[in-house]
C-alpha cells in the first residue's frame, strides 16, 4: 500500500500532557490536535488520494498526534477522539454520527447546540452539539461547496444534497437570529420501494394496482403533499413504474430523486453567483427540456412559474408526466396551482386557467403525514373536466381516520368509494387490464 510517508516527519515532533480527563479537557485535546493537523499536513503528499484510502492515510498521522501528545485515554476514548477528529477534518464533523444512522429521517439544527432528530415520527433532541456557529457554519459550506453553491452574508439561504440524495436546506444569519439553521431531510443510499410502502400501510395494494396501471397508460398524475408527508418517496417508487424505453428529463431545485432507468437525463436549477448573475430557473429548465424531446418529463416540485410550463407540456404531447406540491387536499392543489400561475404575472382568465388544469392533469395522490407520523395516502383523485367555472374531481380510493391508538398514532381504514375512473379507455387501449372488482365499494384495509 503506497503511504503518505512517515508521520513524524511530516508533521514534527513536540508533546503537551493532559493531566486529567474531562469533556473540557477531551474537546481541548481534540481541537489541540485538529489544528495541528491542519497546520502541519503537507498537502502535495496526500494530493493523490481519495474516500477511503485518504481517510485511511491521514488516520495513521491521527494516531501518532495522539502518541506524541502522550495522552491520558484508554483504548474507546482514543478511539472515539481519532473518529471525531477525521469527521472535522474530512466529513461533516458532530453530524457524521447522525448520518451514519439509517433510522433517522430528519436532522434540524437550530444553531450550533441544539441538534433535533426525527426517528419513527417523533422529534426529539440530541446530545450532539458543534463546537460553536464558526464550526456549524464551516460544515455549511463544505456541504454547499460540493455542489458549486455557497452561502454568505449576501445570500443567506441555500438548498443542496449530499452525496447518498439527502436534500439540505440552510439559512444562517442575518436572517437566522439564534445562529445557523439548518435542515436535512434524509433520502438514504438505498431508498424506500415499493415492498416497504406497502409494509407501512401507506397503501393497499388495490391502489398500487391502480397506480401502477395508470403510469404505465401515460396518466398525468400530481402528488399532492405537506412537508415531510412523504411526496418525493412517493415519486421515487412511482417513477419505478416507467419502462426503460421511455426517455425521461427530471427538473429539481436539488437533485433528490433516484430513477432507475436507463434513458434519463437530469437537470438542475442554479442560483446567481455573487454578482447576481447566471441563475438559471425551473421555468427556463422545463422550457428546454421540451427541446430535448422528453417522453415524460418529472419535475420535482412546481412551486412557481414552471407550474404553467408544467401544464402546456402535459397538454402538448408530453403525457404520463409527474410532479409534486405542497398542498392540503386535491382540491388546495388545483387553487394552488391557479394561485401560482397568476402570483406570477401571467394575465389569464379563472376559467382558461382551469381549463388548463382539468385538461392538463389526469390524477391526484394526496399524501399525509398524520398524527404520530405514519404517513399514508390519502386520496387519489381524478380530475374529470370543467363543469360552469369549477374543476370537477372524484374520489377513487380515501383513508378515514378514526381515531388514535395507544401509542398516540392515528388510526384507520382505506376504503374504495365505489367510483370507476373515466380514463379506464386508456388503460385498456396501453393493454393494461385491472380486476372488474377492484374499485368495488368497500373498506379495503384497516390499520
Amino acid at each position: 500500500m503506497t503511504t503518505i510517508g512517515n508521520p513524524a516527519a511530516i508533521l514534527g515532533a513536540g508533546s503537551r500532557k493532559l493531566t486529567a480527563l474531562s469533556d473540557a479537557a477531551f474537546e481541548d485535546l481534540k481541537e489541540r490536535i485538529h489544528n495541528r493537523l491542519v497546520d502541519k499536513l503537507d498537502l502535495n503528499r496526500i494530493g493523490g488520494f481519495e474516500g477511503e484510502t485518504l481517510r485511511r492515510e491521514i488516520r495513521l498521522i491521527v494516531e501518532h498526534l495522539c502518541d506524541v501528545e502522550e495522552t491520558l485515554l484508554n483504548r474507546q476514548e482514543r478511539e472515539r477522539l481519532i473518529e471525531e477528529v477525521l469527521d472535522q477534518a474530512l466529513g461533516l464533523g458532530p453530524l457524521e454520527l447522525l448520518l451514519k444512522d439509517h433510522s433517522i429521517n430528519d436532522i434540524l439544527i437550530n444553531g450550533a447546540k441544539r441538534v433535533y432528530i426525527e426517528r419513527h415520527g417523533k422529534l426529539q433532541k440530541t446530545d450532539v452539539e458543534f463546537r460553536d456557529n464558526a464550526q456549524l457554519l464551516q460544515i455549511i459550506d463544505r456541504i454547499v461547496s460540493r455542489v458549486g453553491r455557497r452561502v454568505d452574508e449576501t445570500c443567506p439561504m441555500v438548498d443542496a444534497r449530499l452525496p447518498d440524495g439527502s436534500r439540505v436546506n440552510a439559512i444562517i444569519p442575518p436572517l437566522a437570529l439564534d445562529g445557523p439553521a439548518v435542515s436535512i431531510r434524509r433520502f438514504g443510499a438505498n431508498p424506500l420501494r415499493l415492498e416497504h410502502l406497502l409494509n407501512f400501510r401507506a397503501f393497499t395494494p388495490e391502489m398500487v394496482m391502480l397506480l401502477e396501471a395508470a403510469i404505465k397508460a401515460r396518466i398525468n398524475i400530481i402528488i399532492s403533499g405537506g412537508t415531510g408527508s412523504g411526496k418525493t418517496t412517493l415519486l421515487n417508487v412511482l417513477s419505478s413504474f416507467i419502462g426503460n424505453e421511455d426517455r425521461i428529463v427530471t427538473i429539481e431545485d436539488a437533485a433528490e430523486l433516484q430513477l432507475q432507468q436507463e434513458h434519463v437525463v437530469r437537470l438542475e436549477t442554479r442560483p446567481p453567483n455573487i454578482e447576481g448573475r447566471g441563475e438559471v430557473r425551473a421555468t427556463e429548465l422545463v422550457r428546454n427540456a421540451l427541446r430535448m424531446r422528453p417522453e415524460r418529463i418529472i419535475i420535482g416540485e412546481c412551486r412557481g412559474p414552471e407550474t404553467l410550463d408544467m401544464l402546456q407540456a402535459m397538454n402538448t404531447g408530453h403525457d404520463g408526466s409527474l410532479t409534486t406540491i405542497h398542498a392540503n387536499s386535491p382540491r388546495d392543489a388545483v387553487t394552488r396551482i391557479e394561485t401560482m400561475v397568476m402570483m406570477n404575472g401571467f394575465e389569464l382568465p379563472l376559467k382558461a386557467m382551469r381549463q388548463q388544469v382539468a385538461s392538463a392533469v389526469d390524477l391526484i395522490i394526496q399524501v399525509c403525514r398524520l398524527q404520530g407520523g405514519p404517513r399514508r395516502v390519502t386520496q387519489i383523485t381524478e380530475v374529470l373536466g370543467m363543469e360552469q367555472d369549477a374543476v370537477v374531481m372524484q374520489d377513487i380510493f380515501q383513508y378515514v381516520q378514526e381515531g388514535i391508538d395507544e401509542n398516540g398514532r392515528a388510526r384507520g381504514h382505506f376504503q374504495a368509494t365505489g367510483v370507476r375512473p373515466t380514463f379506464m379507455h386508456k388503460l385498456e387501449a396501453a393493454g393494461v387490464r385491472l380486476p372488474a372488482n377492484i374499485f368495488r365499494q368497500r373498506v379495503i384495509m384497516r390499520d
